[in-house]
This record gives structure tokens, C-alpha cells and sequence, in this order.
């Protein structure tokens, strides 16, 4: 491991001496101070319930190759970000244990260039097998993906203050590439008589993928699930509706290594649809849609907890770029407690509750909507046990409620609701192997009590909430 180098710009000693002052020591190397006290005061994001899944999570070997620190070091097993981890991102992506290319201005003495002298390019990908309970109707079981996504990263330090991280990614679904998650942020410090504010801005894409806790919608667990298997049909604005639909610009701060707060507009910005978007467009914002973010972090004992809350507000036209729109109100709170037992064993708890507001104007006079006014409740838990960095042990639970609606919830084969209830409600296990910190082996099985309202006959042909139950085993290897 490499000592982490003497910092070559403002920015990096002000990280280098805050990590160094949260983690209360002065060793010659981030891992070896994350390896003492992994839990410093740090606060650091309709849509089918696997498709949101199934393009989650990412590990970014460069940024390993730019900081010259193991994987381990800002991952608790990627994608779960250790505080140190969540530092660097707020930081933007920026602290280097490179020998950069660099200019310094003659007359300012400012350091106006500040380039890596390696590519920040790393690469991902994943092969799978999904197994469901009963086939769908017509359908082969046990289906194979090879890849389910490959996908190719830029991420890394741009300029001493400005990093990014950019995915392009090949889903088997859809068969072709496209851009996936991108954040591009300027990160900088200022002493407030004492005080320490660490102050951003973040240019992104999907709403939460600018997030550092893993309860954000963007980063949450699972972190990875089958594209293959059946979904629940309802799901909050949040939950993915606007990933990669949208460009956000916000501005973020972080108060003494404790409070946190975050505030961003979304515009629509579409992919692969008309640049001014017209009459063949759709899910497009009226307006600007805001969001807004704020945690507050603890220590307890041997780890810390986190708690957060969240809203957005967004109009979107049913149909076009024109007439009568649909009004969402996401409101919500997120918990994250992550403590260290016994030497290396890592214990983290997450928990999120959403509720949603929907006023379905446009929806109504379409006619594929009843209820003028839905609400939707969703709410997730889970605990992963990591009794070394090799395995990882997690069971999690999800509820999603809300008002039924007989034609925005209709019944139909496998995706339809028989009763017009969007109530779904399982479990998920998970059993994790990383041989190595870039390399997974997983399996996960989901199990059912509840699918679009009922039990039994739940889609008004046949078939019963189990029989949607999947095994799904991948491997998973970035580079």
C-alpha cells in the first residue's frame, strides 16, 4: 500500500488533514487510519421493480488506481460507501496519490492545469442466471444473460476542484449501449470563524445518483437484481421514472463533518427522443422539478448513525411537450447505521420510507385513471452482516401501499391487478463472495407475499403472488 502523498493543491489538504482529523490520527496512509476508526463524524439519491434494480450499482477501479488505495478503503464490499469513501465523493472524485500533470500560472502562482497521467477508464461486467417459481406464460425458464450489462466508466479527477464520474452501459434487455448514471461536481472548503463548510455544486442525471448514503433510491439495496423477472407495477417518481430523463444542476454543503444539505433543479433532458421535445415525446416536466435533501450524522460507540429527509415536486405532461400534466409529491426520511463488531465485522442497518401524492388531471381526462388524487407508500429495510471483506449476508423487506385504481391498475396477465390495488410486499436474501475486492459471486432470491394487490389470482387470470419468486445468480466483475 502507498503512503498517501504530501497534497498537491488546497483541496486535497483540506481532505487529507479532515480525514486525517476524523479519523484521529496522523498514520502515513488512508488505509491504514480507515483500518483504526472506520466511523468518523461524516455525513456525506412507473418503473418495474427489477428493471430500477438492475442498473444500480458500480465499482470505478480508476478511481482506486487514482487515489493508489485499495477498493476496501471507500467501499464496505462495493457499491456501500465508507465514510471515508463518501468524503471523497462530496470532494469531488478529486483526491489523488498521482504525480499529476501541472501548470502553475506565472503571475497568479495559481495552479491552472492539474491532469492524471493515466486514463481514468475502468470497465464492469455482469452475467447472470434468473430462475422464477412458475414461467411466464409462453416463456423458457431459467434464463441466462451473458452480459446482463457490460458497462465502461470515466471517472476521476478532471481539474484540482472538478471531478466526474460518467457510465456508459450495454443492457441485455434493451441490446444496445447508451449513457447511463453521470455526475459531474465541483467540491471546495471554507472556514467559517472555525467551522469547516464543505461546499459543491453537482451536474447529474438521475435524481439521488448525486447521493453518498446507500438509502438514496439511486444507490439502495438491492444493488443488483435480475432484468428478467416480474415487478410489481407501482412505484414512486423517485424510484427511477426520471433516471437518465433528466439533466439536475444542484449545490451542496456539508456543516463541521455533520450536517449535511443538498438542493437541485431537474430539467428534462431525454435521450434518443426529439431535442426539443414535441407531440411524439413522453414523461416530460412541465416545468423544473426541485429537490431537496438534508442528514444529520451521529457517532454512537463503535459506528455512526445517519438520518436524512427528502421531497420533490414535479409536474409532467401525460402525453407531448403540451396540455393537461400529472402532479407527484415525494416526500420521505432514510436511516443508516453502520458499526463495527467484533475487530472486522461490519453490521449496517438502512431503512426509507416514501410517500407519494399524485394528482392525476391528465390521467383522468385520458381516461386511464379513476382516482383524480392517488397516494403511494413505500417502505424498505434491510441488514447485511459482513463477517470479513469476503462475505456478505443480507435479508431485507419491502411494503409499497397505496389507493386502488381500477384502471391505472388493471387487470391483465402477470403485470395487471385484479382488485386495482398496487399493494406488493416480500422478502429478499442475499449471500455475497468476493474472492477479491473487484469480484463478486452472488445469490439472491426474492420472495413474494403480496404481488399488485393480492395473494392468490392476484392479475385476475391465474396466477399467485409465489409464483413470481426468483433465484437469481450473477457474477459481477469490475476492472
Amino acid at each position: 500500500m502507498h503512503a498517501l502523498p504530501v497534497a498537491s493543491s488546497p483541496l486535497r489538504a483540506i481532505l487529507v488533514g479532515v480525514t486525517l482529523a476524523a479519523f484521529g490520527g496522523t498514520p502515513a496512509s488512508a488505509r491504514a487510519l480507515y483500518r483504526v476508526d472506520p466511523h468518523p463524524r461524516i455525513a456525506t439519491g412507473r418503473v418495474p421493480l427489477t428493471e430500477a434494480f438492475a442498473r444500480r450499482a458500480v465499482l470505478v477501479p480508476s478511481y482506486s488506481r487514482q487515489t493508489h488505495l485499495s477498493c476496501d478503503v471507500c467501499h464496505f464490499q462495493f457499491p456501500q460507501l465508507t465514510p471515508f469513501g463518501r468524503q471523497f465523493k462530496l470532494n469531488g472524485y478529486t483526491l489523488t496519490g498521482l504525480t499529476t500533470v501541472k501548470n502553475v500560472h506565472d503571475s497568479t502562482h495559481r495552479e491552472n492545469l492539474s491532469l492524471a497521467p493515466i486514463s481514468p477508464l475502468s470497465a464492469m461486467i455482469v452475467t447472470s442466471i434468473s430462475h422464477v417459481a412458475k414461467p411466464l406464460p409462453g416463456t423458457q425458464n431459467n434464463n441466462a444473460s451473458l452480459p446482463q450489462q457490460a458497462s465502461i466508466f470515466l471517472g476521476g479527477a478532471l481539474t484540482p476542484k472538478i471531478g466526474a464520474f460518467a457510465q456508459f452501459t450495454y443492457s441485455a434487455a434493451e441490446g444496445h449501449i447508451g449513457i447511463d448514471n453521470f455526475d459531474v461536481r465541483y467540491a471546495t472548503h471554507v472556514d467559517l470563524k472555525g467551522h469547516d463548510l464543505l461546499f459543491g455544486a453537482t451536474l447529474h442525471n438521475n435524481p439521488t445518483t448525486q447521493d453518498v448514503f446507500n438509502t438514496a433510491s439511486a444507490w439502495s439495496w438491492p444493488f443488483i437484481a435480475s432484468a428478467s423477472g416480474p415487478s410489481p407495477s407501482a412505484s414512486t417518481l423517485l424510484q427511477g421514472a426520471l433516471s437518465q430523463r433528466v439533466a439536475g444542476l444542484g449545490a451542496y454543503g456539508l456543516w463541521d463533518n455533520v450536517v449535511y444539505a443538498e438542493f437541485t433543479m431537474y430539467r428534462s433532458a431525454q435521450q434518443g427522443t426529439p431535442q426539443v421535445p414535441d407531440s411524439t415525446s413522453s414523461g416530460i416536466l412541465q416545468h423544473v422539478a426541485p429537490y431537496g435533501r438534508v442528514v444529520v450524522t451521529h457517532d454512537v460507540r463503535d459506528g455512526h448513525i445517519s438520518i436524512g429527509a427528502f421531497g420533490m415536486a414535479a409536474q409532467l405532461y401525460s402525453a407531448g411537450a403540451s396540455g393537461p400534466t400529472d402532479r407527484y409529491t415525494d416526500v420521505g426520511t432514510d436511516l443508516q447505521y453502520e458499526s463495527k463488531v467484533n475487530g472486522d465485522h461490519v453490521f449496517i442497518v438502512r431503512s426509507s420510507f416514501t410517500h407519494e401524492r399524485r394528482r392525476s388531471d391528465a390521467d383522468v381526462l385520458a381516461e386511464i385513471a379513476t382516482q383524480p388524487t392517488r397516494s403511494l407508500n413505500d417502505y424498505r429495510v434491510s441488514a447485511s452482516y459482513m463477517p470479513s471483506a469476503s462475505f456478505n449476508y443480507t435479508l431485507g423487506g419491502f411494503i409499497t401501499s397505496g389507493t386502488s385504481d381500477t384502471l391505472a391498475f388493471a387487470p391483465a396477465p402477470v403485470s395487471g391487478s385484479r382488485t386495482g390495488s398496487p399493494n406488493s410486499s416480500g422478502l429478499i436474501g442475499e449471500v455475497v463472495v468476493n474472492p477479491w475486492q473487484n469480484v463478486r459471486f452472488g445469490l439472491q432470491y426474492t420472495n413474494f407475499f403480496r404481488f399488485n394487490g393480492s395473494a392468490t389470482r392476484y392479475d385476475g387470470v391465474g396466477r399467485n403472488a409465489s409464483d413470481n419468486n426468483m433465484f437469481f445468480l450473477y457474477s459481477w466483475i469490475a476492472f
